[in-house]
This record gives C-alpha cells, structure tokens and sequence, in this order.
C-alpha cells in the first residue's frame, strides 16, 4: 500500500507539472510512428525526426516501404545508429503488415511483438499513443527515474513494466510513462539530476540517500 500510494502521488505532482500533450516522436499515422520508434532504438529522437521527413516523402506507405529497394533504405537513415538491421526490419515490418493485417498496425501487445524489430517499449508506444490502452513506456530515461524514486531496484525493461503496472492503475499508466520520461529528460539527468528544482525530491529515495 505504501509504493501505491507513493506513486499516486508522485503521478499528480508529474501530472501537474508537464503539458497534457507530449510528443516525442513527429507523426501523422499509427504506421509512422511504428517506424519511428523501431528507428529510435539507441538513437535520439531529434535525429529520428530529421531521418523520418526524408523516408515517409518517399516511402509514405507500408505498401510503399514493403516495396522498397534496402540500399535506398539504408541511405535515407544511415545517420541512426545500426541503420543497416533497421532498414531490414522497417522493410519486413512492412511487408508483414501488408500481408497479414491489412496494412494497418494492430492494436495487441501480442500482434506488435510479432512485427521485426518491434520490442515491448514501441509496441506500448503505439498502444498508449494511438490506441489509447494502458501502457507503460520503459526507456532509459523512465527506467532511471523510477529507480532513483524508489519505485523499482530492476534495469530489466519488462521487469520495471510490470512493477509499475502492479503498483498504477490503469488509467493512469501511459500518461505516468509519458511525464516520467520527460522528467527524466528535463531534470533528472543521468549524470547529475538537477535535484534542487525537482518537485519530487521529498519522495525521492535517491535524494534522501545522497543529502
């Protein structure tokens, strides 16, 4: 009851704090942000932006992409980092929503997990942004918070989702991922968190210990 009722607080203290509108990621349909995420793996999201602008003029379609030349691909995102096993993946990706679900991206952990290179962090991507479902986002900014708040001691990804996904009701779970992440991005940095502006460092495990 004590960690419910923690991150309840932390999460209106987070909610209060951020804009109702995050976005990391620029797109303009379900299958351009499935693309963008698979590009965003160890790769800034300022530099996934610049990439995706080129590649969706010339390939605006999973039918367009499925259909599309790799070393075309691979010239377009070159600049993100292991572009050559992305642009295999966002070209089977592809075909693989053309032939099996009619060009659309699903909706179910299960059917994203089976698209290439689509890992449990975009497939909560895509089911809390434009689906609307309960998801919880680990990437490495959401992961150090809540191990510095306390709301976790795990690095594993799926550990930390299912800790929070215990502790959060559902409702609440992707808008916690999303102010968590961002918090993470603006304040608590992975070097030295700026813990003398952070509305959270009351209820801060790593602040009680290093003060």
């Amino acid at each position: 009851m004590e960690y419910r009722e923690t991150i309840n607080e932390i999460f209106e203290i987070l909610d209060a704090e951020y804009e109702k509108e995050i976005v990391f990621l620029e797109y303009n349909s379900p299958f351009e942000l499935l693309i963008g995420v698979v590009l965003s793996a160890r790769t800034t999201d300022r530099q996934v932006n610049i990439v995706i602008k080129q590649l969706f003029a010339q390939f605006p379609t999973p039918d367009d992409l499925a259909n599309s030349n790799y070393d075309e691909v691979c010239n377009i995102i070159r600049s993100v980092g292991f572009f050559k096993v992305k642009a295999r993946n966002i070209i089977d990706l592809s075909k693989m929503l053309v032939s099996e679900f009619g060009s659309t991206v699903p909706d179910t952990m299960e059917d994203l997990l089976r698209l290439p290179g689509c890992g449990r962090k975009s497939a909560n991507v895509i089911l809390g942004t434009c689906y609307g479902k309960p998801a919880i986002i680990v990437d490495t900014h959401f992961g150090r918070v809540c191990r510095r708040l306390g709301l976790t001691d795990s690095d594993d990804p799926k550990k930390v989702e299912f800790e929070i996904k215990e502790l959060l009701d559902k409702p609440k779970q992707y808008r916690f991922s999303m102010v968590g992440n961002l918090h993470g991005r603006v304040v608590c940095y992975p070097r030295k968190p700026d813990c003398q502006r952070c509305k959270l460092a009351g209820l801060c495990r790593f602040f009680a210990e290093e003060n």
